[in-house]
């Protein structure tokens, strides 16, 4: 069996876990996952979704026809972005219980990164998304 993966918002009242291995772990650059996060980017670990317990006051927004945003109800903290269409889900770093565990692999989106944003970890890089 695999170690599992948890996670949880700042308040601790929303929490995830699953004993999936990651489908893949990238940084997303693209202009919704900035306004969702309110950061320059998105780094996440994508699991299966029905490989994943989700526990708490959870709230979901459809940010685009086949992306949708989880958020806890309590405090607001980005935990994931769902794509049921694809039975995947992507876990934010920042909730990840153990984040140094995982290491981005690529980047996407980065047509719409930062102007001052600027790359230098070796890790490939691809201007829209690639599939999941």
């Amino acid at each position: 069996m695999s170690k599992a993966i948890t996670g949880r918002c700042l308040c601790g009242a929303s929490s995830y876990r699953t004993e999936s291995k990651p489908i893949n772990i990238r940084v997303c650059h693209c202009k919704l996952c900035q306004k969702a996060t309110g950061a320059p980017f998105f780094a996440r670990v994508l699991v299966p979704l029905d490989e994943l317990n989700i526990a708490g006051p959870v709230q979901w927004h459809n940010s685009s026809p086949e992306v949708s945003r989880g958020f806890c109800a309590d405090c607001g903290s980005a935990l994931f972005s769902k794509r049921a269409s694809r039975n995947a889900i992507g876990l934010s770093f920042g909730s990840l219980d153990r984040p140094n565990e995982f290491a981005p692999e690529e980047h996407i989106w980065i047509s719409e990164k930062q102007s001052w944003l600027h790359f230098d970890d070796g890790l490939p890089t691809h201007s829209c998304s690639v599939p999941t």
